[in-house]
């Protein structure tokens, strides 16, 4: 599918283009060449090859840095991709040195956005440990807002979303639409199960949180994350104890 357009275009023109690409890699990933792992990392490097090529400057790439398949896929297929990684103050020593490893192994351009307040302005203005207090104020102050300004000025973003991570992905596109920021929102790993990833992982070498080889399934601050016992879910080590499954940046 080639769709090469430049220039900043209106959030319609931005719906129209998502919407017929969604339908395209849609039916790509109904095709039965597209049905074992091989074909899910080639519809995954075409997804990436068309929105670079769509998009152009104006697309990113969101990376938590425990979404390494995602970076080193991007890495592999785009040169040179524009990567933000969201720096909330809390990120384990272990995230911090992944994202700095990608950076000097893969040809991408990572930009660290902050949140506005440094952690101690933000107890002095809200309260001590208010990802205790309220995780999803925390969120909201360290997470969204500064997603919001890593994305001012792009018409699409890609995320390293997969249907299987919550109940709350199980709906998601190839290619889809984020209604919220009206623009156009690309998750090349949409349909990979957790084998795709380990098979990626194991055939390309490639570099991992060093968090993984301690149990940690699913990667985010430090006070909200913990290892899992083997058998439970991925994502039982995000806000254990808390009505909470997702931080806010794709809901």
């Amino acid at each position: 599918m080639s769709t090469t357009l430049t220039g900043t275009r209106t959030g319609l023109e931005l719906r129209t283009i998502a919407e017929e690409a969604a339908a395209h890699f849609a039916a790509l990933e109904a095709d039965p060449a597209h049905a074992a792992y091989e074909g899910r990392v080639e519809l995954a490097r075409a997804a990436l090859r068309w929105a670079a090529e769509t998009f152009g400057e104006h697309l990113t790439v969101a990376s938590s840095m425990g979404d390494e398949v995602l970076v080193h896929l991007v890495g592999t297929t785009l040169t040179g991709a524009d990567v933000f990684f969201l720096d909330t103050g809390y990120h384990f020593a272990e995230t911090l040195g992944t994202r700095d490893a990608y950076q000097a192994m893969l040809p991408l351009r990572i930009r660290t956005v902050l949140p506005l307040l440094t952690v101690p302005e933000q107890d002095a203005e809200h309260g001590a440990r208010l990802h205790d207090s309220d995780p999803d104020r925390c969120c909201a102050l360290r997470k969204v807002e500064p997603l919001n300004r890593a994305l001012e000025g792009r018409e699409a973003w890609v995320t390293g979303m997969r249907r299987e991570d919550a109940p709350t992905r199980t709906d998601i596109g190839v290619v889809g639409w984020d209604d919220t920021r009206r623009m156009a929102k690309v998750n090349p790993l949409a349909g990979w199960a957790q084998d795709d990833v380990d098979r990626y992982v194991k055939e390309h070498d490639v570099f991992l949180n060093p968090l993984r080889a301690e149990g940690y399934a699913s990667i985010g601050c430090a006070p909200c994350t913990r290892p899992v016992a083997e058998g439970e879910d991925a994502r039982a080590g995000r806000w254990t104890g808390k009505n909470k499954t997702e931080c806010g940046l794709h809901t």
